[in-house]
């Protein structure tokens, strides 16, 4: 009895609650002490040693829960989801404010491109072609929201550099006056 009772409060440790296997295991362990009818030194001893081996049994199912094969399993979920989550929509919040160039039609989902990262956008709503300039005005968890620049809208940081202006090259044509 006291071996079964033993075992049912370890199978406890690992469900979570306090349910049937955990009051059985307890009931199993107090009548097996009672029926090995012990003096009350033998008691105390058996009362220890029980004690002292449910501690190691819940040391192993913790050790089992963080760092063992357990810890592997998706029985146990892991805070890092959510840190990976958050790092993600920090990482998309950098393009925030980029303009770019939608490199699938988006009706309202497709692929634009910014500053050669394809990304998957969402327009606000409206059908925006091939090729259209698009800015990202939010992100939204992992949902990258843009809206269509108008025709010749531009900020000045996506704006194309000026260049000096090219020399003129002479024509071709032969000066009569100078012959």
């Amino acid at each position: 009895m006291l071996i079964v009772g033993f075992a049912l409060v370890v199978v406890e440790m690992y469900i979570p609650g306090f349910g049937v296997p955990g009051t059985l295991g307890i009931i199993l362990l107090v009548l097996g002490v009672v029926a090995t009818k012990p003096t009350p030194l033998q008691a105390l001893i058996m009362a220890v040693i029980i004690i002292v081996l449910l501690c190691i049994a819940l040391s192993i199912c913790i050790h089992s829960v963080s760092k063992g094969r357990l810890s592997q399993s998706n029985l146990v979920l892991k805070e890092t989801a959510t840190r990976a989550e958050a790092d993600a929509e920090n990482q998309l919040n950098f393009f925030i404010g980029r303009e770019g160039v939608a490199r699938t039609v988006l009706r309202p989902a497709g692929i634009a491109e910014f500053d050669g990262v394809k990304l998957n956008v969402v327009s606000e709503g409206d059908f925006i072609s091939i090729g259209s300039r698009v800015r990202v005005e939010r992100v939204e968890g992992n949902r990258i929201v843009v809206r269509e620049l108008e025709k010749g809208a531009s900020s000045p940081s996506s704006a194309p550099v000026a260049s000096a202006p090219e020399e003129e090259i002479p024509s071709q044509k032969p000066d009569s006056g100078s012959r």
